[in-house]
């Protein structure tokens, strides 16, 4: 049985705990970020295939936070999610 396009990778969005902590209703949050109801929820859901930067930029702006607070990398496997002092940062990357 052929997996589903949002399980063949292992990048996670937190946009749906993000909102929550800063108690932003989903609505409110598509109007400030100029993104459609639709393409919040396929976001929030874990259902997006791809997301175009200037999206990202429209997002991050409107949460005032980084790329990096909404995206992680799952490195353990389906069920194990990353940690952030897990994960390698760039600078890491190129001392390596």
């Amino acid at each position: 049985m052929p997996t589903s396009d949002h399980e063949d990778h292992a990048v996670e969005v937190h946009l749906d705990r993000l909102l929550d902590e800063r108690g932003i209703a989903p609505t409110e949050f598509a109007v400030r970020a100029g993104v459609t109801n639709v393409n919040l929820s396929i976001l929030k859901n874990g259902r997006a295939k791809a997301i175009r930067f200037t999206t990202l930029t429209r997002i991050c702006e409107a949460l005032q936070f980084q790329p990096g607070d909404l995206l992680s990398h799952r490195t353990n496997g389906a069920e194990g999610k990353a940690s952030l002092s897990s994960q390698t940062t760039p600078q890491e990357m190129s001392t390596k």
